[in-house]
């Protein structure tokens, strides 16, 4: 039994990586097709697209996932590709938004729904939780290894154009008017910050707590999301206290 049981422990710790690694990926490929849509999807012309590769070659990511990633924003290969944001509740009504980018809007809109439902949400309108939530320009910058404290980060963030900063253990959070996120990005890598994530991403005004009795439904329906090919990003509103 002992056998097994060392295997099984191995497989858990293999699967979980696993898990957190493609996780990694749907992220960058997301980052590389904005990168790739928003401008050159030639990296020799497109700085930002040359970050998101730089980045995803330091996680290791396949090249045919990196060229998947960019033949989708210019349509290489006739893939016709829409992006489309589904809005719903979610175990003890916590708001979630999720946007996806899909060569079949059927198939993804059956996908979400099912995944609201087997979790004991509900998939909603359009507009039905978006209010909950402002588009807003995220940078953030690890502690580690920086050399800064606070007050220091803040100032220098607020001189390249940002609005605000959060800080906890691991990180600086480092928030922007959307319009400027590329100005404050690219002030603050001139100034030498190394960063580890620069997007414009929607941030819940209030967070709700997630009821103990529906945190294992919860956390369900954030994995079978975030395990979607389709799905590029998953906003929740919900958190889940310390035990």
């Amino acid at each position: 039994m002992s056998g097994h049981s060392k295997w099984h422990n191995i497989q858990g710790r293999k699967n979980a990586q696993d898990a957190k690694r493609g996780k990694i990926f749907q992220k960058i490929s997301r980052d590389l097709y904005q990168a790739a849509k928003a401008g050159d999807p030639d990296p020799a012309n497109n700085p930002q697209l040359r970050l998101v590769m730089d980045k995803a070659r330091a996680a290791n990511m396949p090249k045919q996932n990196i060229q998947r990633a960019i033949d989708k924003a210019t349509g290489a290969g006739g893939a016709n590709f829409e992006e489309i944001t589904y809005e719903g509740y979610g175990p003890g009504g916590v708001a979630v938004m999720v946007s996806c980018l899909t060569d079949n809007k059927n198939r993804t809109a059956s996908a979400i729904r099912s995944a609201f439902t087997h979790s004991g949400g509900s998939l909603g309108a359009n507009g039905s939780v978006s209010y909950m939530f402002n588009r807003q320009g995220l940078i953030e910058i690890l502690r580690e290894d920086l050399d800064k404290d606070e007050d220091e980060m803040l100032m220098d963030a607020l001189d390249a154009g940002a609005d605000d900063m959060q800080a906890d253990e691991e990180m600086f959070h480092i928030y922007t008017d959307p319009s400027s996120m590329t100005a404050v990005r690219d002030a603050l890598q001139a100034d030498g910050y190394e960063l580890e994530t620069a997007e414009v991403t929607m941030i819940p005004e209030n967070k709700t707590e997630v009821p103990s009795d529906k945190v294992s439904q919860y956390q369900h329906l954030i994995d079978e999301l975030e395990e979607n090919d389709d799905v590029a990003d998953v906003y929740e509103a919900g958190f889940i206290p310390e035990a």
